[in-house]
């Protein structure tokens, strides 16, 4: 007879491992949390393009994630040096030169979300295949 999963007390979500081990309260702050600061379309972009071509300048980047404004990427930088995931290096030249650059925390949560391309890769023609409704929620 299979074990009655318990229901859990005054967490919304509780993330299980693929052994099915739940995780902690603790653990599921961190994770709600994350997922509040950088899942957003420009933090993934930006991540992906500091992951893979290192380390840039701001318009470099812009040009590289595409359709982002210049106010929206400074946000996003500056939200993304405050969380430890990049570091912004001033340069004391005329005029200014500042390079974008990911942390260890940051490679490694570029890492974590390379999942979204991969899954996107494997399922293109299915995602392809909804009706129009379907995606747009």
């Amino acid at each position: 007879m299979a074990a009655k999963k318990q229901k859990p007390t005054g967490r919304a979500v509780v993330f299980e491992s693929p052994t099915g081990k739940p995780s902690t309260p603790e653990i599921d702050d961190v994770v709600m949390e994350v997922i509040g600061r950088v899942a957003d379309k420009w933090t993934m972009c930006v991540l992906e393009v500091l992951s893979q071509q290192g380390v840039l300048r701001f318009t470099r980047i812009g040009e590289l994630v595409g359709g982002i404004s210049q106010r929206m990427l400074t946000k996003t930088l500056r939200q993304m040096e405050e969380d430890g995931f990049v570091t912004r290096t001033v340069y004391p030249e005329v005029p200014p030169r500042v390079e974008y650059e990911l942390t260890a925390l940051g490679e490694s949560l570029c890492a974590a979300f390379c999942g979204v391309w991969l899954w996107a890769e494997k399922h293109y023609a299915q995602w392809q295949s909804l009706p129009k409704r379907a995606k747009a929620r």
